[in-house]
Order: structure tokens, then sequence, then C-alpha cells
């Protein structure tokens, strides 16, 4: 007897502590209530960028492409040492110089007694080695361009990548706070209603916890932009944008008409790792052309001056090593073996830029055929199933359960629309990155 009547009690004081939490009770002080404290407004975005000045910034300020692009300095600068010739050679001496026993040193006997010889000596490099070495750095150089070029195709994908998140989840915020406002307006005609005996308290309960839904999902989204805000300014350069920076940019459909051949010719043609690769072949076909020309010796030619018992004397040597033994056939044959081997990795490139086309405009499609689903009807249905079921229910014609369920379609085809449209934009973003190009035809 005595727990039924505390429970009540407990029933009966639902509603007022309901209300409580909703209204809580203004704190006072000595000069009376005190008025409800004002929240003060976000601090709108001093900049707002679109994809194609986000990847401006990070083509510009990302810090790993910039040391990147510094590899293309250092084989610059190797350039340079290839193209050096050999430095020539100054020698010099002096003989029979009486240091042990100081008293014989006169002009005389420097002059008839003393030796002193002075020599210049320059390497002639046989077989245009300089040439050669020179080709082969510059081929090098070009195809650490293309390598570095391949690094911003990764790097504008990545960036395209958490834009589109960014503006999903701005999307995601618009929604759900719209949603939540017009669940809020349902809220107090159900209050409302309860007054006026035409619902009952259990049933304004439940509408009240289902707020507990729009409320999370403007949380999470709200949550899922800072995260992908965040994660572009690491791709773009934190000095790059401010710190309350946004995005500017909306979820649309961008249709493709390009057939998969034409796509596949287009990746052949513009991928820079593919260049990068058939690059790579053409430097060790250099390297092995250094190699061969390097089995020649060089000739190393010296004029040698000589003062000997006050007689001027000239002469010339020459040097030049007899390839007997070593011809250089290691380095030879290593360069055969590499060219070999880029030739396969220039093959493997290529059969990865056939497969990641396919496979991005199979993603295309399959993405693009959801979106059209959407598109064709289910976005409008669910629309007009949640506006046939609050006009019913405010009026008293359909149940809540009904209501509540016509909400929960609603939500969770708006939100899976929007997510299909930004599997949709990356999917093409990803086909951009296959191909190597961000106009497609």
């Amino acid at each position: 007897m005595k727990t039924a009547f505390v429970l009540g009690l407990s029933v009966l004081a639902l509603p007022a502590l309901a209300a409580a939490q909703q209204n809580p009770p203004a704190p006072q002080n000595s000069q009376g209530p005190a008025a409800a404290p004002t929240p003060s407004p976000a601090a709108p975005p001093s900049v707002r960028i679109t994809l194609d000045e986000a990847l401006r910034l990070a083509i510009q300020h990302n810090h790993a492409l910039q040391a990147a692009r510094t590899t293309i300095l250092q084989s610059q600068a190797l350039e340079t040492t290839a193209n050096l010739r050999p430095n020539p050679v100054l020698s010099w001496d002096a003989q029979f110089l009486p240091i042990f026993d100081p008293s014989k040193f006169s002009a005389d006997f420097i002059d008839s007694q003393a030796q002193f010889d002075m020599g210049f000596a320059y390497t002639f490099e046989i077989g245009g080695k300089r040439q050669h070495r020179l080709r082969a750095a510059r081929d090098v150089t070009e195809a650490t361009r293309s390598t570095v070029a391949d690094n911003e195709r990764a790097l504008s994908f990545s960036v395209a990548q958490q834009f589109v998140a960014a503006i999903l989840a701005q999307s995601q915020v618009d929604f759900t706070q719209q949603d939540l406002d017009s669940f809020r307006k349902s809220v107090d005609i159900s209050e409302m209603r309860y007054k006026a005996g035409a619902i009952s308290e259990g049933d304004l309960l439940k509408i009240k916890l289902q707020m507990l839904q729009f409320q999370n999902d403007l949380l999470s989204a709200k949550l899922a932009k800072i995260q992908a805000l965040s994660a572009l300014r690491q791709l773009l350069g934190f000095e790059s944008v401010p710190d309350n920076y946004d995005v500017e940019g909306k979820l649309e459909y961008e249709p493709v008409h390009a057939s998969l051949d034409d796509l596949k010719a287009l990746a052949l043609r513009t991928r820079p790792d593919l260049r990068a690769a058939q690059q790579n072949v053409t430097a060790a076909r250099s390297a092995e052309l250094l190699a061969e020309v390097n089995r020649k010796r060089d000739l190393t030619t010296t004029f040698n001056y000589s003062h000997v018992a006050s007689t001027n004397t000239g002469a010339f040597f020459f040097n030049i090593q007899l390839p007997f033994f070593d011809r250089n056939q290691g380095e030879i044959a290593r360069t055969r073996y590499s060219i070999t081997q880029d030739e396969q990795l220039a093959a493997e490139t290529s059969q990865q830029v056939l497969t990641d086309v396919a496979n991005a405009d199979q993603n295309l499609r399959t993405s693009e055929q959801i979106v059209q689903l959407y598109q064709g009807g289910y976005v409008e249905q669910a629309i007009k199933s949640r506006d046939i079921s609050e006009y019913a229910y405010k009026r008293g014609a359909a149940s809540l359960l009904d209501y509540l369920d016509a909400q929960r379609t609603y939500r969770a085809n708006q939100l899976a629309y929007r997510q299909a449209l930004a599997t949709y934009m990356t999917a093409l973003e990803q086909m951009r990155q296959a191909t190597g190009t961000r106009n497609l035809p």
C-alpha cells in the first residue's frame, strides 16, 4: 500500500518535474530577478573557400608537398655536378736543398746545385662522358618532376575528399537544425493538445523523448564538420587559413558522360605516375649508355718544367690506364638489369592505371544510380508522407506512432540522400584522381 502511494505521487510530480527541467528558474539578486542571459552569437567565418581555392592553397602551402618539391632542386643540383669538367692539377717541388747545412745556402748553390720542378696536369675525358652524365642526370630530373606531380595528384584527392566531408557535414547541420525547429513546433502543439485532454500524458512524454534523437543528430553533424575542417586545414597548411574559416559549396550531382574506354585512354595520357615510370626507363637507358662510355679510360697529360744545374727544361708526360681487367663490366650489367626492372615497373603501373579507372568508373556509376533513385521520387515521397502524417496528427486524425514513424522515415531519408550525394561527389573525385586530371570529358 505504501509503495503504491509513492508511485502515485511520482506519477503526479512527473509533469511538474519535466516543466521545471525545461524552464529552470532564473537566478535573483538584490536588485530583483535577473534577466535570462543571452547567448553570444558565434563569430561569422572570416574566410570562406571554394574547392578550387582549397586545391590552390594546398598546392602552395602543403608542407609535405613543399618537401617533395625540393627533390627536383636536388636533382637539378646533381645536373650541375654531372656537367663539371675535371680540375687541372698543379704540382711543384724543390730538391737537394742544404737544409741540414745552412752555411751552403747561396744564390750560386741554388742555381747550380738545387733542383726545382713545376708541373701542370689535366685529364681529358674520353668518349663524351660529361655529356652522357648530364643526359642521365636530366632524365632523372624529369622523372622526379613527374613523381612530384603524382604527389600533387594524391594531395588533390585528399583535399577534395575532406572538402566534400565538410560540405556534407554543413548540409546535415542545416537539415538537422531545421528538422529540430520543426519538431519543436510539434511538441508545442502536443502540449496544447495534452492540456486540452486530446492526448494522454504518456503520448506527450513519448514525443518529448523523440526530440533527443533530433538534438543528437544536430550535435553529431556539428562535430563532423569541426573534424572535417580540421583535417582539411592540415592539408591546406595551418597558416594558409584562419582558425574560423569555412567552406563554400553544396552537395550536387554532376553527371559524367565519357565512356570507360575514353577514360582509360585519358588516364594513359595524363597520369603522372605512369609518366614517371616511363621516364625511369629512359633514365635507366641513359645510365646504361653512361656505363658503356665509362669503360673507356681517360688520358692524363702533364707538362713539367725543371730547373737543374743552371738549366731550364720542359717535359711532357702522358698517362692512360690499360683496361685489361676493369672494363666496367659490373656497372654495365647492373644498368642493363635496371632497364629490365624499370620496364616491368612501367608495365605494372600501366595496368594499375587501367585498374584504377575501371574501379573508379564502377564506383561512380553505382553511386550515380543510388542518387538517381532518391531523385526519382523517394525524396519527394518521404517529404509528402511526413507532411501528411504531421497534418493528420495535429488535427487528431492520426496516431502518435504513425506520426513518429513518418518523422523517423523522413529524417533517415534526408540524411541518406545527403550521404548519397556526398558519396557520388567523392566517387567523382576518385575518378579525377584515377585519370590524373580534373577536366573530365
